[in-house]
């Protein structure tokens, strides 16, 4: 059978073990109304990676989960692998709380998908970039910086979704509709939970409003991740600029 193209395909990428933002996304009448739900990875490193993983596997086939690399990066060292991460708390104690079956949910992902899309043609959807997870490509990399990028794909994928870097965009770069949907859970440039629609051939990128002193309180109240009340105020309630942001990645965009 031809595959289905699909008119209303919602996105959401790094969660980031943090279950309110995902909770209030999923439950937007047009991310319900959606015909499809991708989560473009990262769904751990962060306070409620078991309580993320159980509501993401909750909505059964309406959701698609893809693997980022702090996804695998967890799961590995959760087997006992060097990752290079033995000194972030937050990756060693998000290993700890991993049991069998979320391993074996892990493994399952893949680490990126094509879709048929009214409108938006044939749809690469992965993590960071569609060669490595961990990549950075920016909203404002330069056009041969996305060339490369977007090199090995077939000349039939007309649009790129893609996460990893936590802030909302969407640009042409080398005859391509490239869409970063942001963070739900660990936005940089302005706080709230955001998402994006690719629906009859439009894009639009949103935004979920949060009370972040309520969200840190509940999240602690939660979680016995190390020192979390010190991480959600960092990282939550006070989220990095799209300009400290943007310096932090520029080295590794290659400028």
């Amino acid at each position: 059978m031809p595959e289905q193209t699909l008119r209303s395909v919602a996105v959401l990428s790094d969660v980031h073990a943090v279950l309110d933002p995902l909770e209030r996304v999923l439950a937007e009448p047009a991310v319900r109304a959606a015909e499809l739900v991708v989560v473009t990875g990262d769904h751990l490193w962060g306070p409620q990676p078991t309580e993320v993983l159980q509501r993401l596997t909750a909505e059964g086939d309406r959701l698609l989960l893809l693997r980022g690399n702090a996804d695998r990066e967890v799961l590995q060292m959760s087997r006992g692998e060097d990752v290079g991460l033995a000194d972030d708390p937050v990756s060693v104690w998000g290993a700890q709380q991993l049991r069998p079956e979320h391993q074996r949910l892990l493994d399952a992902m893949p680490e990126h998908v094509e879709l048929g899309v009214e409108g938006f043609g044939r749809v690469h959807l992965c993590h960071a970039t569609p060669r490595d997870d961990q990549e950075v490509a920016l909203v404002d990399s330069r056009i041969e910086r996305w060339q490369e990028v977007l090199d090995g794909l077939p000349p039939e994928v007309e649009t790129v979704v893609c996460g990893h870097t936590h802030m909302p965009f969407v640009r042409l770069a080398a005859g391509r509709t490239v869409v970063n949907p942001g963070s739900v859970g660990l936005p940089y440039g302005r706080p709230g939970a955001h998402w994006a629609l690719l629906h009859d051939g439009a894009v639009s990128l949103h935004r979920t409003r949060l009370d972040l002193a309520e969200l840190a309180r509940t999240t602690a109240a939660t979680s016995t991740m190390p020192d979390v009340e010190a991480w959600l105020d960092a990282y939550v309630v006070h989220p990095s600029s799209d300009v400290e942001a943007l310096a932090v990645f520029g080295p590794r965009d290659g400028r």
